[in-house]
């Protein structure tokens, strides 16, 4: 059984899912993927986890790092959850771009560098590869996919819009000087 629980941020209403115990899903309301792997009529109910959840989200909107995580239960392909891995490991208040995180990824798999990636080498990693399963990370703000960005500064891709990728960026007090939003393309 899976349930929810809806939280009012300053950004929007939240809906966060559990299967009773772990978090399966943190998404604000209507944005791409919203409800991924839900059902279609999920029972809304008071659980110690949301409790966790409400606890994090409190301290987070209240502009500050929270300095534990709820229990997550990342639900997703072996990349999919490695790359949600590496995501968890950005501090507060930080950025990494999609090529850092296909670099650390080639890394672990003994490959080369995202630079050899480019040039189609076999047993590389693509940052379009990373983007994709960033973009498609179930757990949003716990799991921060807000804090990943373009090579060349761009704020590409957010599940929940660009202008919320801002917003949660400059809350966090992130270095965003050098961060532009693009003007066209897929990203927005």
């Amino acid at each position: 059984m899976i349930y929810i629980y809806r939280y009012a941020s300053p950004l929007g209403g939240i809906t966060a899912a559990s299967d009773g115990r772990e978090i399966t899903g943190l998404w604000f309301d209507g944005q791409k993927y919203f409800g991924a792997g839900l059902p279609e009529e999920p029972e809304e109910r008071e659980l110690p986890v949301f409790g966790e959840v409400k606890r994090w989200l409190d301290i987070y909107f209240g502009g500050r790092a929270p300095d534990f995580t709820p229990p997550l239960k990342m639900e997703a392909s072996p990349f999919r959850r490695a790359v949600w891995e590496i995501l968890l490991t950005i501090p507060f208040g930080q950025t990494m771009t999609y090529g850092e995180i296909a670099d650390i990824m080639a890394m672990r798999r003994g490959s080369a560098p995202q630079e050899a990636a480019s040039r189609k080498e076999p047993g590389k990693m693509s940052a379009q590869a990373v983007g994709g399963a960033v973009g498609h990370n179930a757990i949003s703000l716990i799991v921060p996919c807000h804090r990943v960005v373009g090579t060349s500064g761009s704020l590409t891709g957010y599940a929940g819009g660009i202008e919320k990728k801002l917003r949660l960026l400059t809350m966090e007090k992130a270095d965003i000087s050098s961060l532009f939003m693009p003007k066209r393309g897929t990203a927005l």
